[in-house]
């Protein structure tokens, strides 16, 4: 794809960017929906710019009012039924949310021939499942380590905010919570490794993305590989395809 390129993967708390320019990766950033200022930096004219969205209604517009102003008409990326030999079950294809389809797409031209979990650690935690051919077999979605600690906060009495570090057994209140988070996140990917692999009749790679894959990477017991800009690259797969259309 020649040209300069903007890739950005607006999700439910941050938004990801990465620059392109003749095929070339050349800087990528993030931030949260209170400044802008530093993608601001790098929106210039007579660049494509590529958007996969799941953010709020209010913070699209935001982003959409920002990407007008710098001159620049984006491509709203959404879950298709097939991308290139990525086939996506879902009843209502659409329905699938962007940033997880752009997160198997980018697993695809990663891994080939080789069944594929893909995690995204992030506002919620999805763990979706792909089969050595591509197909999309399905996924399940948690709340992630936030939103866990805010229905704790909220439904129980004497859980305060006080951060808690994780502990095989832990020992005092805030470490419970943080342990016990860990616990049930790794505990989702483990179930649908397993399952994925019964499937596939040999265990699958897994990759992980997301802002808290960190918090989770190093529990695991199964061998997984850290990918942060997934859905970026996903992006970027999708980018290029559209470009040679």
């Amino acid at each position: 794809m020649s040209g300069r390129c903007i890739l950005l993967d607006a999700g439910n708390t941050r938004l990801k960017w990465a620059v392109v320019e003749d095929g070339h990766w050349h800087a990528t950033g993030r931030g949260d929906y209170s400044d802008w200022s530093a993608l601001t930096a790098q929106l210039k004219a007579d660049t494509r710019c590529f958007v996969a969205s799941v953010a709020s209604l209010e913070h699209e517009r935001q982003l959409a009012a920002l990407l007008e102003a710098a001159g620049l008409t984006p491509a709203w990326l959404r879950a298709e039924a097939r991308f290139g030999d990525v086939k996506n079950t879902y009843s209502n294809p659409h329905q699938l949310g962007a940033d997880r389809w752009m997160g198997l797409i980018a697993a695809r031209q990663r891994i080939a021939d080789e069944a594929v979990l893909v995690v995204s650690v992030g506002t919620a935690m999805t763990v979706d499942a792909l089969s050595a051919e591509g197909t999309f077999l399905g996924g399940v979605i948690v709340p992630g380590v936030h939103l866990m600690q805010q229905a704790l906060r909220q439904g129980t009495a004497r859980i305060d905010e006080v951060a808690g570090a994780w502990q095989a057994f832990p020992n005092a209140t805030a470490a419970a919570v943080q342990s016990g988070i860990v616990a049930a996140l790794c505990g989702a990917i483990a179930q649908q490794h397993a399952r994925l692999a019964e499937v596939a009749g040999m265990a699958p790679r897994c990759l992980l993305t997301g802002g808290d894959a960190e918090k989770v990477l190093s529990h695991l017991r199964i061998p997984a590989e850290h990918a942060p800009a997934l859905v970026l690259e996903g992006i970027d797969c999708v980018a290029r395809g559209t470009a040679a259309s």
